[in-house]
């Protein structure tokens, strides 16, 4: 009975938010909306150059004078990581840096529970694949979210990723299929690894289902997760979705880590 009341009231925590009068998510200032005006415009709403392959801020000086820094359509090139060592994805897309405060929402919904916030992240990852350059193709075909290992999915109780794939798939009015990857063993977290771990970490660990791997072939797919940090989980992603023949994939992401905080 205890655990069954513990678990009652975390659910009752969790959707709190909703019943309490509305203020911004960032600065708590009262607000009608989940995030205020001031928040949206100093945080979302700068137009920066970045790398269309991973999304890492490219300084305009930079973005200017380097190779392949912008293709013939006028869209915006991709850094020297990705010329020299080119992942697997085609595009990222990002809401925003993961840096504070933004990082503070992130953590409320990953590690806090505050499953109220998934809908205020699709609406900012919408807002920014609309307003992208570096989506000159079509919208993907499907959505699908980064699986969680079993092990860590029963720690959460949630997959933070598909729960923003949700409404993020209905703002698009894009088809989502949850269960088109599948993650085949638990891994360490990538967080508590050196950037050389990072990718043997993910070797071999995602699949696609069964039920899909006669429709994949020749799909754009998009890949929804909160954070890219280094890119190796999204990368061994969009490595597993081409084996099986996924002609495209282009990550939506709510955050992007600058490379130089990836690398520490």
């Amino acid at each position: 009975m205890l655990a069954e009341s513990r678990l009652w009231l975390q659910r009752c925590l969790r959707h709190l938010p909703q019943l309490l009068p509305s203020s911004c998510a960032l600065c708590g200032a009262s607000d009608r909306q989940a995030l205020c005006a001031g928040c949206h415009g100093h945080y979302f709403s700068k137009a920066l150059a970045r790398c269309r392959q991973c999304a890492a801020p490219l300084p305009a000086a930079v973005a200017a004078d380097m190779p392949g820094a912008s293709d013939a359509d006028g869209a915006p090139g991709r850094c020297g990581d990705c010329l020299a060592q080119p992942p697997a994805f085609d595009i990222t897309v990002t809401a925003s840096d993961y840096l504070p405060p933004v990082d503070q929402l992130v953590m409320a919904l990953k590690f806090g529970g505050r499953l109220a916030l998934a809908p205020l992240f699709a609406q900012l990852q919408r807002d920014a694949l609309l307003r992208s350059q570096a989506l000159t193709t079509p919208l993907p075909d499907w959505l699908t979210a980064v699986p969680l290992g079993p092990r860590r999915l029963r720690e959460r109780g949630f997959n933070q990723a598909l729960e923003v794939a949700r409404p993020l798939a209905h703002h698009l009015g894009l088809p989502l299929y949850p269960q088109l990857l599948q993650r085949l063993r638990d891994t360490r977290a990538q967080s508590q690894l050196h950037q050389d771990e990072r990718q043997g970490n993910l070797r071999e660990a995602f699949t696609v289902s069964q039920e899909f791997i006669d429709t994949v072939r020749g799909r754009h797919v998009g890949v929804v997760d909160d954070v890219l940090t280094t890119g190796a989980t999204l990368n061994e992603v969009a490595a597993t979705l081409k084996r099986f023949g996924a002609a495209r994939v282009t990550n939506l992401i709510f955050a992007r880590t600058p490379p130089r905080q990836a690398k520490q």
